[in-house]
């Protein structure tokens, strides 16, 4: 009687401490859920389009640097190279483009503006665009941009390959320059012609 007694006193025991093991548990697996799911709901951000809240995700500087590192020098070259024979177009563009270069691209500028680059294209009606062949970015942040130019006047259309370099700093993001870099050391490597088509006049 007192050995049955006993083992019940056991059993108990044993389904008592078995039960408390899985309820710590099962707490514990709360408290880790809960716990990611607290810091993946930090990463949420929602702001107010119109009193409507919009979900907008918050991720690290460093998640698709890479991308933005092509964004940012292809967006640059872009704003540079891209002159219809508009005065008040080309200068917003390159002071646009001015955000996003340290002062060897203001030196480019002034050197070709020096040389009545930007007055031959208003006066010939020239409307120069860029095609982007490639951006290449090496671990250093040293850059190569591979494009080509295409220069349209009345008379003619000239195409041109284009390969400029540079290197790629951090710097704060502002609304002028949204990725937070800045291009450095900028300077064109080639600018030649690879193709001259005149125009037929009927």
């Amino acid at each position: 009687m007192i050995q049955n007694i006993e083992k019940k006193i056991k059993l108990a025991f044993a389904i008592s401490l078995g039960s408390f093991l899985t309820s710590l548990a099962v707490v514990v697996a709360v408290c880790v859920f809960a716990y990611s799911l607290v810091n993946e709901q930090r990463k949420n951000i929602y702001v107010l389009d119109h009193n409507v809240p919009v979900l907008v995700r918050q991720t690290d500087q460093g998640t698709n640097r890479e991308v933005e590192y092509a964004s940012h020098v292809n967006i640059f070259h872009l704003l540079f190279f891209t002159l219809p024979p508009d005065d008040e177009y080309i200068k917003n563009n390159l002071s646009k483009a001015m955000y996003l270069v340290d002062d060897t691209g203001l030196a480019q500028y002034n050197n070709l503006k020096e040389k009545g680059y930007y007055n031959s294209i208003l006066a010939s009606s020239a409307l120069l665009t860029i095609q982007t062949d490639s951006v290449v970015v090496d671990e250093n942040r040293h850059f190569r941009y591979y494009a080509k130019q295409r220069i349209e006047r009345p008379t003619s259309i000239a195409t041109r390959a284009l390969i400029t370099e540079g290197d790629l700093q951090d710097v704060p993001r502002t609304e002028n320059n949204p990725h937070g870099l800045i291009i450095k050391n900028w300077k064109t490597v080639l600018n030649k012609d690879l193709d001259y088509v005149e125009k037929k006049n009927f």
